[in-house]
């Protein structure tokens, strides 16, 4: 503190009801060049309990406002210098975070120089000469508002701390995510593969991180394919964590662990019938997993050289067929989900794929993306786009469908994951 400012210690309180101590504000800062003003201020402020620090200028103040950090300040408004609207102003600018109230005291009481007080900083007035109740009254008001601003910035502080560790633990999901997101997406060993009569392709988007959607296929013994598309309901990593689940049941590289296939005496496998699959897979969910989630499916059996494919649907969208003149088939007999009910009984149906014909199979995120008007794709608007890629083959053909799907969307994030397989059949005479 500044040697040429005066400071006063609390005296002893005397125990009066009118002089209760104060809570809130402990260090008032007196601020006026006149020493007898000072004194008669200081006198009754000392008598309620304050520790009182005096200044004969607005610079000297400032000074002493800078170490000590008064919680009040009863400043005049007339002093040589640097006067009480221009300490006021300077002391809001140094205060920083902590809040000082600021009582100006003034002979002025015209609306105008009121407003000047105010706009500087200050929070009260109080017309000279001081009445003690009057100045006991706002200083009592003072620190019912130093008391609502503490305890607003102690709230502050809390929110902040609470809201920089929600921002750390986010940091940490969202980089688990991120992981998880990997590891879902390579349960999807080959996007893409060739065989002598034909080519699939596979393509699986989530609309977050990580989602409920899996498209798959797997060797189904000599001459045979089997395909997969699952789209569990719900989102997220427990909807991920079934997929994860459910591609050990139909596991491409351990067919003994295969649900849809039988292992013969001669060590070879078969396709069981897809209906039979479906239904043992409900079984599993029911029996086996203790979750709300099910799941939509379909599942087929490809015949790699007579393009033959049987199929089972429960509760996913129709397979399409679009054949090599253009022509698209979209049927089913639908099914129920797995996972709702047990004892349900699921159909199969077949279709014969000629050359040059290919079979999609996608989740309801592209029939059901929604256009900037809520308008959805529907099945009629995803013929529409594949009459226009009836020339588009292998993986362009999913990335030029994500393209279009995009468009339709107005450039928004699809709602739901979107996934699909796409089966070209080339036959033995006709090598693609």
């Amino acid at each position: 503190m500044s040697a040429t400012a005066s400071k006063s210690h609390a005296e002893p309180y005397s125990g009066t009801a009118t002089d209760e101590p104060p809570k809130t504000a402990q260090r008032v800062l007196i601020v006026d060049d006149s020493r007898l003003q000072r004194k008669i201020l200081s006198s009754s402020v000392k008598r309620w309990g304050f520790e009182v620090f005096e200044a004969e200028s607005g610079e000297q103040a400032l000074e002493i406002s800078k170490e000590v950090q008064p919680d009040l300040v009863l400043s005049d408004w007339m002093m040589p210098g640097m006067n009480g609207l221009e300490f006021c102003n300077a002391f809001r600018k140094a205060s920083g975070d902590r809040y000082g109230y600021f009582i100006l005291l003034t002979s002025k009481s015209e609306k105008n120089e009121v407003a000047m007080g105010l706009q500087a900083g200050a929070d009260d007035f109080l017309t000279k000469p001081v009445d003690a109740n009057e100045l006991r009254a706002r200083i009592s008001a003072g620190e019912r508002i130093l008391l609502m601003q503490r305890e607003l910035t102690e709230k502050n502080r809390l929110i902040t701390d609470t809201l920089d560790e929600l921002q750390r633990v986010y940091d940490s999901l969202d980089n688990d995510l991120l992981e998880a997101k990997k590891l879902q997406q390579s349960l999807i060993r080959e996007r893409h593969k060739t065989f002598d009569t034909g080519e699939v392709s596979l393509m699986l988007r989530s609309s977050g991180h990580v989602g409920g959607d899996l498209v798959g296929f797997f060797p189904a013994g000599a001459g045979h394919l089997g395909l997969f598309s699952i789209d569990v309901s719900g989102h997220g990593i427990s909807s991920a964590l079934m997929t994860a689940r459910l591609a050990g049941y139909l596991s491409g590289t351990a067919p003994d662990q295969n649900v849809a296939l039988a292992k013969q005496d001669n060590g070879e496998y078969t396709f069981l019938p897809p209906e039979e699959v479906i239904e043992t897979l409900n079984d599993l969910v029911l029996d086996e997993m203790d979750t709300e989630h099910y799941f939509t499916l379909l599942l087929a059996d490809v015949n790699l050289e007579t393009g033959h494919v049987r199929m089972s649907q429960a509760g996913h969208p129709h397979p399409l067929v679009q054949r090599v003149d253009g022509t698209i088939e979209q049927d089913g007999p639908g099914g129920f989900p797995v996972g709702l009910m047990s004892g349900i009984s699921f159909t199969q149906f077949e279709t014969q794929l000629n050359p040059g014909d290919r079979l999609l199979l996608l989740s309801d995120g592209v029939t059901e993306c929604p256009a900037s008007d809520g308008e959805m794709l529907q099945e009629s608007g995803l013929e529409s786009m594949l009459h226009d890629m009836s020339d588009v083959h292998g993986p362009s053909f999913f990335e030029t469908l994500l393209w279009k799907l995009s468009d339709f969307a107005g450039d928004q994030p699809f709602p739901d994951d979107v996934s699909g397989i796409l089966f070209a059949f080339h036959g033995t005479d006709n090598p693609k």
